[in-house]
């Protein structure tokens, strides 16, 4: 299985809903809270292009937020991604 990082906040209730599919999904995952470190958010805008959180990465590949994982495990894509 491929790992699974999200990058979170404290403060984020779709960084709580993110966290909460990969656990119902029995997905383990780092977690990576950038809630006071300047340089780890300001490298994750850069290698996103996104400002907010979750940010979520399988493997190497940025997948998005919450709403990406979901429609990924809607799909069924989302079990090809960790599988790849």
């Amino acid at each position: 299985m491929r790992r699974v990082r999200l990058y979170t906040t404290q403060i984020c209730p779709y960084c709580v809903r993110a966290k909460a599919l990969l656990k119902d999904r029995d997905i383990p995952y780092e977690e990576i809270d950038v809630s006071r470190d300047h340089e780890k958010r300001a490298w994750l805008v850069q290698a996103t292009g996104r400002r907010t959180v979750p940010q979520i990465f399988i493997g190497e590949e940025p997948i998005g937020g919450f709403d990406e994982l979901r429609a990924l495990d809607l799909s069924g894509e989302l079990a090809k991604k960790l599988a790849a």
